[in-house]
């Protein structure tokens, strides 16, 4: 049971970051965007890309004690939140920003799900079908406790989504830009009103998100593999974790996106893992007909 537990929180933990960029896109531009997945897949390719480049010219860089990574990876990742940003920030300039002066919510929802296929296909033409590691080294799990064993990669997985959660907490709530982004948020009409320029808000929004989601995507890549439908396929549990933790609220997705991935876990020896993310959706079901808001989602008035 405890290995499940594991499971699940390491699962949850990557479902929580692309969750929170999903969410944070919706509350601001309000529509559901299916590109956000391909954004994922974005973040994993750009960051093995930049690995591959690497390799040339660094010819022994090591790794992080009993990590599977070194340097390499974490420059990577830097590399591929810059790339994947300003994709989504192009394809907001080039898509979104267009459809958002005369088009309605659900003419965007269809384009981002063209958009999505699009990138989707081009990710697979340019890269190959076949699946894909950062590290072909096998790691060895560790045991921790009562026969519960973790890879010291998905503990860092673990502590460096509990720490962008806490600074993404703190980016909210003290910084000038997260303020402005929850006033956006909020009123769009009524920040304009008091200077704010959400213009900027909106490209701050598609950058955070994308980078968000390309930490996602490379943490999935890192604990799983690196495949071009590997966004796609998180595509709907992305969904049910926002939805579950109440749509548009950031803290909402990260409780969501955790719950989801306990509930996919602790159901695999029950209906298998075929199944486990329907387990996911009832759920998510279960707790909208008691709580229709999500469970930090705020009342309609």
């Amino acid at each position: 049971m405890l290995q499940l537990v594991a499971d699940g929180l390491i699962l949850g933990a990557t479902v929580s970051l692309g969750a929170v960029g999903l969410t944070l896109t919706y509350s601001i531009l309000r529509f559901a965007n299916f590109t956000h997945g391909e954004f994922i897949t974005i973040g994993a390719y750009a960051a093995l890309a930049a690995l591959a480049g690497f390799s040339g010219m660094v010819a022994d860089a090591g790794t992080f004690g009993e990590l599977s990574f070194g340097w390499p990876l974490v420059v990577a990742l830097l590399l591929a939140v810059l790339v994947t940003g300003g994709v989504a920030v192009l394809l907001d300039w080039l898509l979104f920003r267009r459809l958002r002066r005369h088009g309605s919510a659900i003419v965007m929802v269809i384009a981002s799900f063209g958009a999505s296929l699009a990138l989707r296909n081009l990710i697979a033409f340019g890269f190959g079908p076949q699946p894909d590691y950062f590290t072909r080294a096998l790691q060895m799990s560790i045991e921790l406790l009562l026969g519960l064993r973790v890879t010291p990669d998905q503990l860092v997985v673990l502590g460096l989504t509990a720490l962008l959660v806490a600074a993404l907490h703190l980016f909210l709530s003290r910084t000038t830009l997260g303020r402005a982004m929850r006033a956006t948020a909020e009123n769009p009409a009524l920040a304009t009103l008091v200077g704010i320029d959400v213009r900027a808000v909106v490209r701050w929004t598609w950058l955070i998100g994308g980078g968000l989601a390309a930490i996602a995507g490379i943490f999935l890549g890192l604990t799983v593999q690196v495949r071009p439908s590997m966004g796609f396929d998180l595509l709907l549990p992305l969904f049910a974790a926002a939805i579950l933790g109440g749509i548009g609220s950031p803290y909402g997705a990260v409780l969501g996106g955790l719950l989801i991935g306990l509930a996919e876990s602790l159901s695999v020896p029950l209906v298998g893992s075929e199944y486990r993310q329907a387990v996911g959706f009832l759920v998510m079901l279960a707790v909208l007909l008691w709580r229709p808001q999500g469970l930090l989602g705020e009342r309609a008035s």
